[in-house]
């Protein structure tokens, strides 16, 4: 109304009104010059992630079979997060119920056991399992209940590729299908379809419907309404392919430097004049040499036309160097995952023992995160393969399905050890703590990968067959020590 009355008064009204709200405006929220080609939308998680998700999967994929430093990223979180397996420590508070438990358990992990497939191993599986998520964003475990193997239950891993998009009608009521899972009105996942490969992995078959209770979706989960998976990989992509392409670039260049390069300098045109039509000279008498498609080879004569000069060039000089540039992106490509640049470079020039030892802690508590993911898979394994060990009649508890159930299907993990980048200055820490009490003797056993029980058995033993030997293993047992000067007990 006003510009229709006063077109000046309502452009200054409109500038001071802007000029107002700049001043109170956040300068990420800002559209002015330097944030012009910043355009971003609120959606969901869903909708956000839906129309990128097979695109930024398929280039994943094309990166884990082409990239070093994507390969690099991948198994460092690999060898750090499942490395070389855990070893199960069950807790019913019956040792010999223990003991058979996890004797079965190693039975079991066995591939012929464990996978229908029979190709892979449990430990196999996990770290497959590992590098799908970070590739692909996650990976679908289903629990089959067949025999043929140690107890009626093994496992099948799917790609996420195989959940069916197509599926959009619910088997229940007031529930919801969309990714190929079916939600309730909760967004809790009540069943999966699946449309899996055919075995030459160019036609699917019909898609199944399987309940959620049987399926297992190992995924991160980053905000309340993702219900899908989206690559781990996704913020550090476009880094990692700029890298191979500059490297491309680079590589390229240097081989044309390398080369010898020959052009030939006509003196004279060529012309008819002549008997045979043509210039040349000897076995060339009478015809035209073509250099069309020539190229240069060591030791080489060739004839050339009559008037041809040969110049050769040899370009100088040397490509940029990359090392710079190369050192700064796989820092950021680092810093994108978590990651310290020696990790992920494996370049320790330039690293001392505190720099290495504090990049070592600081990739641990990025590991923490998806090792817990990976330990609650496992645990919902352990559990059903514990109930499948009771129907199968492989271990007698009278009272598994009664209120003491939780108790026997209690158990915890121990890691396989690391190696100390400095062995003296990592077991003086180990001592310090464990004589200011700040580490047990259960916590030091765990990080070398061991029972402390079974460890303390063990050096009993040893020392027990050392003095029958005669010979000093050092230590404390029964509050005997042992000298070493004499090999004699003293109380």
């Amino acid at each position: 109304m006003i510009g229709f009355i006063s077109p000046k008064a309502e452009y200054e009204r409109e500038a001071y009104r802007k000029a107002l709200k700049e001043q109170r405006s956040y300068d990420a929220a800002d559209y002015g010059r330097l944030n012009a080609n910043w355009r971003a939308s609120i959606e969901s998680a869903e909708m956000t992630d839906r129309y990128g998700r097979d695109t930024i999967r398929a280039r994943a994929r094309d990166m884990e079979r082409n990239s070093d430093i994507m390969n690099s990223v991948i198994r460092a979180y690999k060898r750090n997060i499942f490395g070389k397996g855990y070893r199960l420590r069950a807790s019913t508070g019956e040792e010999e119920l223990n003991q058979k438990i996890e004797h079965y358990w190693r039975i079991w992990c066995k591939k012929q056991n464990c996978d229908v497939t029979g190709t892979q191993s449990f430990n196999a599986m996990m770290r497959m399992a590992i590098q799908r998520k970070k590739v692909d964003g996650g990976i679908l475990i289903l629990k089959r209940y067949t025999g043929g193997g140690l107890v009626p239950f093994k496992l099948q891993a799917l790609e996420v590729d195989e959940l069916d998009l197509t599926s959009v009608a619910p088997r229940h009521q007031g529930n919801k299908v969309a990714g190929g899972i079916e939600y309730d009105p909760y967004n809790k996942p009540v069943g999966y379809w699946i449309r899996q490969y055919s075995i030459d992995g160019m036609d699917a078959v019909e898609p199944t419907y399987i309940e959620a209770k049987d399926v297992i979706f190992f995924y991160t989960k980053n905000r309340p309404s993702q219900i899908r998976e989206i690559s781990d990989m996704t913020p550090t992509m476009i880094r990692i392919r700029d890298v191979n392409e500059f490297m491309r670039a680079v590589s390229v260049k240097e081989r044309i430097l390398a080369c010898l390069s020959a052009f030939i300098k006509r003196a004279l045109p060529q012309s008819g004049i002549g008997r045979y039509g043509g210039g040349g000279t000897g076995a060339n008498a009478g015809t035209d040499e073509r250099y069309q498609g020539k190229t240069l080879t060591p030791g080489m004569i060739q004839y050339l036309n009559p008037g041809d000069e040969v110049q050769v060039v040899n370009p100088s000089g040397q490509a940029t160097d990359a090392t710079a540039y190369m050192k700064q992106e796989i820092r950021l490509v680092g810093a994108g995952q978590g990651l310290s640049y020696e990790t992920i470079s494996r370049d320790m020039s330039e690293s001392n023992y505190s720099s290495a030892r504090q990049g070592m802690i600081e990739d641990d508590l990025t590991y923490e995160e998806d090792k817990e993911q990976l330990l609650e898979i496992m645990d919902e394994i352990y559990e059903s393969f514990v109930i499948s060990l009771v129907l199968a009649g492989k271990v007698s508890i009278s009272d598994f399905w009664g209120e003491k159930k939780e108790v026997y299907l209690s158990h915890s993990w121990i890691q396989a050890p690391k190696r100390w980048i400095d062995p003296l200055k990592e077991a003086n820490a180990n001592r310090t703590a464990l004589n200011t009490g700040q580490k047990t003797w259960a916590d030091m056993a765990a990080e070398n990968g061991k029972d402390w029980k079974e460890q303390v058995d063990e050096i009993a033993e040893i020392m027990e067959y050392g003095m029958k030997k005669g010979i000093d293993m050092g230590g404390v047992i029964f509050g005997q020590s042992i000298k070493t000067d004499t090999n004699e007990r003293k109380p």
